[in-house]
């Protein structure tokens, strides 16, 4: 899971926890057992706290959701936006930028990720904020093709098949390992380009897997 570090912040004199564990477990909370159990008393006792310390940091449990949800829009989908606006030489490049968010999941969280649209299930907000992250998402890949030649509607096709592929694997809750599903990187840079990806290609996202 992607944790939030310690950064410097206000504190009463001799503090147990941090604003940052407070975060952090309610996070875990939500990946593990859902939005409904991330509660201010039930987090407190995990923590050896009394309410009193949640509210030096919130205002309130609202508040405490607010930041998960800006904590998985800061994390995942920054991430990926980043990745497939990143100048590349070419299309299988720009591709394989998009791949990292998959194969590390300091980068992307796929987990976090089905936390929160399964707490979509039960918030219109969250139910928004899915569809603003999907929309920026798609977008960035599809200006990614734009970018390398391909046309508007192949570009916006071929980025809901990488895109609604990837999201696929997880909500299928797939149990292939990356080393498994790197085995085929030739074959899904073809699919996924229409060009045809050269040794070099490989053996330099076997580079990015290897020093992970």
């Amino acid at each position: 899971m992607i944790m939030i570090a310690p950064q410097d912040e206000p504190a009463p004199g001799n503090i147990k926890v941090t604003r940052w564990d407070w975060i952090n477990l309610a996070l875990r909370t939500l990946i593990s057992d859902g939005i409904e159990s991330v509660r201010v008393l039930p987090l407190g006792q995990k923590l050896g706290v009394s309410r009193s310390s949640f509210y030096w940091y919130f205002e309130s449990r609202q508040d405490l959701l607010d930041q998960l949800l800006a904590h998985w829009r800061d994390t995942n989908t920054r991430a990926l936006v980043e990745r497939a606006q990143r100048p590349a030489e070419s299309i299988i490049m720009g591709v394989m930028n998009v791949f990292e968010c998959w194969a590390d999941e300091r980068l992307f969280d796929p987990r976090l990720d089905f936390a929160i649209r399964e707490w979509a299930r039960r918030s219109d907000d969250v139910r928004r904020a899915i569809d603003q992250a999907d929309n920026d998402r798609l977008g960035a890949i599809r200006d990614m093709y734009r970018r390398h030649g391909y046309d508007d509607e192949d570009a916006f096709i071929r980025a809901r098949v990488l895109y609604y592929m990837q999201i696929g694997y997880y909500v299928l809750d797939l149990k292939e390992p990356v080393e498994a599903r790197v085995s085929h990187l030739a074959a899904y840079l073809r699919s996924f380009t229409g060009q045809e990806p050269s040794n070099a290609h490989v053996a330099h996202f076997m580079r990015f897997i290897a020093a992970r």
